[in-house]
């Protein structure tokens, strides 16, 4: 971890991380990317197969679900700073020559919390966004669960410190969800793009 940390350093310095073995397997540690002067901030599990090899985070499939909910939203992509709890990509297997995503254990997320609090210390949004379950529970704790916590508007944890604190929390579905989701695909970006219109809302406050 760099002295003085900026976001440069950390996108630097994550690259010689070896606190967990995701490192192995991965191209590249793989930091928050967006305007770090940003009012909202979304984060996400970890980078997946496209985003390991680009080195940016939700530039696959996922990534342009999400431009698209943001922008049905009212919100402009290029205004917000998108992250993940894990810095490095958990695969195994391969399908048509794409890893597949394999979900970080509790022990990935504990080991990245010094990456992430850095990160989230050098930013001051207005809120944040957590897009699915891993990114709550490295939050809140293991008993998070997205569909108790949907919709209502979070205070930021205690136990994770910060010059300034967001004012609130929103936790809503991953976008990966939307591609999972098949019959229910049309519903499941609806119930996205509706929980990022409460997040205008309350930036707006």
């Amino acid at each position: 971890m760099p002295d003085r940390p900026t976001l440069p350093r950390l996108r630097a310095a994550v690259q010689e991380c070896r606190g967990c073995e995701l490192y192995r397997d991965a191209t590249q540690g793989v930091m928050g990317d967006g305007d770090p002067d940003a009012d909202l901030v979304l984060l996400g599990e970890q980078p997946g197969d496209q985003e390991d090899r680009a080195g940016a985070p939700f530039v696959g499939p996922a990534g342009h679900v999400l431009d698209d909910a943001l922008a049905d939203a009212g919100i402009a992509p290029e205004r917000v700073f998108r992250t993940n709890v894990v810095k490095h990509f958990r695969w195994s297997g391969t399908r048509e020559k794409r890893r597949i995503h394999h979900s970080p254990k509790q022990q990935h997320v504990a080991a990245c919390r010094p990456w992430l609090d850095a990160e989230l210390r050098l930013l001051r949004p207005q809120g944040v966004v957590l897009l699915g379950g891993t990114a709550g529970k490295a939050l809140y704790g293991a008993s998070f669960k997205v569909g108790e916590c949907r919709g209502r508007r979070l205070a930021w944890p205690e136990d994770r410190p910060v010059d300034a604190p967001p004012a609130w929390v929103l936790a809503t579905t991953h976008p990966s969800a939307v591609l999972r989701a098949r019959d229910q695909r049309q519903e499941t970006y609806d119930g996205l793009v509706a929980d990022l219109r409460l997040a205008v809302g309350w930036l707006s406050r």
